[in-house]
Formats: C-alpha cells, structure tokens, sequence
C-alpha cells in the first residue's frame, strides 16, 4: 500500500565522497613512507646519525597521517547505509582532514620548538649525513606529491559526476608538501652552513618552515570546521533559494535551515505559509536549479489571515 509513493518521496542518504583512485594511491604513498621511515631509523642507528634518526622518527607523524586518510576511506564507505548516521557518513572524509591538519600543526610546533632551541643552542652538524637525509626526503616527497596531486579532481560523491572537494585527500597531500618544504629548507641551510658557517640559517629556516606549515593547518581546519559544525550556506545563495519560494503565489518563508551534510552537499529544512497550498512537491521542484541541496524537507502551512497575502 502506497509503495509507488513513498519510494517517490524517498530521498538519498550517501553524500559519501568516492575517490577510490585517491584511495589506492595514499596506500603507495603510505608504502613509501614507511620504507623510508624504517630505512632511515635503521641507517641512523647503525652510523650513528642523528639526523637519520631525527628524520626517520619525523616521518613516523606523516605515516600516522596517511592511515587517517586510509581510515576514513574505508570507514565512510563500509557504513555509508548505516542508519545509525542520520544523513550517512558524508562528514567522515571531513573528520579524517580535520585530524590530519591538527597533525600538521603538531608537526609545526615540534619543527619550533626544536628551531629555537638549535637557534639559542647551535648544534654541531654533520653536514654530509644531513644533506643526503635532506636530498633522500625530498624526492620521496616529490615522488609522493606527484602520486596525490589532483586526484580530487578525479573525485565524485553517490550519483553526482562532478568534480568537489576532498578534504581527506588535501590533508594528506599537504602532509607531502609539508615535507618537500621541510628537504627543501634544509638543504638550503645546510649548503649555507657548510660553505658559510652560518650555523643559525639551519634553526632559521626551521622557524620559517614551521610558519608555513602552520598557515596550511590552520586553512584546512578553517575548511573543515563548518562543514562538522553543520555550517550554511552562504548568504547569497540562501537569499536566491528564499526568493525562487517566495516569488512563487504569496508563499512566505517562516522558518529556514540549511546546513552541511558533508563537504560538496546541503540539506535544507523549509517551512512556509500561504493561502494557497500546493502539495510539497511543486516547492521541490521550484528549487531544481540549485543543485548544491541534496536534502529538502518542505513544511506547508495554510494562512487563512488577509494580511498574508500580497
């Protein structure tokens, strides 16, 4: 009895994000990662190197990095018709960027701490062992840049073909650049205080990096923190969907919510008055062209007051 209704009226709950090109090549980075993690610790303590050992146990952070990202792939995807999340799991990739950029930052303040330190306590350097960890890092992370760079492109969510953001996927990329910042630094450095003796560009160059690193964080976290704490929309396009609906009979808007139910997709709560009420779905269909509600729910009222009208 009204099946043929209710699965008209129904409405999709996957907002998950689907990049599984993405996917599969975080899994080489993180492989990569780890082998050069391990090598470098194993090298550091066999030579006694410890800037081996310093950059080994550094890249131990960005590993941890890459299995967020992996995580929150695989979580999203496997519990995406989980009636226990009720607009689906869509803010998981959200969640994994989020966690990734508070890891960035934490990577940030240790390159700080350890730069001012350097910078009040100059410590020797043997610059030979440093420069070819510096050398090492740098083209594993272009090597791993190259693997993540504009995979989002390639990105889609549940029965959409177009491109959206991939906050997962940008957070561990940034880790990569991060990184690749990090070589590029101290070779920089290191070059000037072997021909120079200029022991403080090292610590410098550390204070500059973290700096950098910082603004990146602090961006994706600034990306990610509405979508979680169900931002809107903005203004502009909240206005154009209250005047499509109020353009529309004598219709007035009494009650309006639109928020993220993941990064690229918006659910709307709609509640209207008028002295002339048409079933819900000629409202819906008065706000097919903005294609960024996924979700609509649409309350109508009937005004049997003059003042409602025109």
């Amino acid at each position: 009895m009204h099946q043929r209704t209710i699965e008209n009226l129904q409405q999709d709950h996957d907002f998950v994000t689907v990049n599984p090109h993405a996917e599969k090549r975080t899994r080489y980075v993180l492989f990569l990662t780890v082998i050069t993690m391990v090598a470098e610790i194993i090298a550091g303590t066999l030579f006694g190197s410890m800037a081996l050992l310093a950059d080994g146990w550094h890249m131990a952070t960005h590993v941890v990095a890459f299995l967020i990202t992996l995580f929150a792939y695989s979580y999203a995807a496997k519990n995406k018709a989980n009636a226990a999340f009720a607009f689906g799991t869509g803010k998981v990739s959200v969640l994994g960027g989020f966690a990734s950029a508070i890891a960035l930052g934490v990577v940030a303040l240790m390159m700080l701490l350890e730069s001012v330190e350097r910078l009040v306590n100059p410590h020797q350097i043997e610059f030979s062992a440093a420069i070819l960890v510096a050398v090492i890092g740098l083209v594993v992370n272009l090597i791993s840049a190259l693997l993540l760079k504009d995979n989002h492109a390639h990105s889609h969510d549940h029965g959409h073909a177009h491109s959206h953001h991939d906050h997962n996927l940008k957070a561990a990329y940034m880790h990569v650049l991060a990184d690749a910042l990090t070589s590029i630094l101290a070779i920089i450095a290191l070059i000037g205080a072997m021909y120079l003796g200029w022991l403080w560009l090292d610590a410098t160059m550390g204070i500059i990096g973290a700096a950098i690193i910082s603004i990146w964080a602090i961006g994706l976290i600034r990306e990610t923190s509405p979508v979680l704490l169900d931002g809107s929309i903005d203004k502009s396009y909240s206005q154009a969907i209250q005047n499509c609906i109020e353009s529309d009979a004598d219709n007035r808007i009494v009650d309006f919510h639109i928020w993220h139910v993941s990064a690229n997709h918006f659910a709307a709560i709609i509640s209207i008055v008028t002295s002339e009420p048409k079933a819900t779905h000629h409202y819906k269909s008065l706000l097919t062209e903005f294609d960024r509600l996924s979700h609509i729910t649409i309350e109508v009222n009937q005004c049997h007051d003059k003042s409602c009208r025109h």
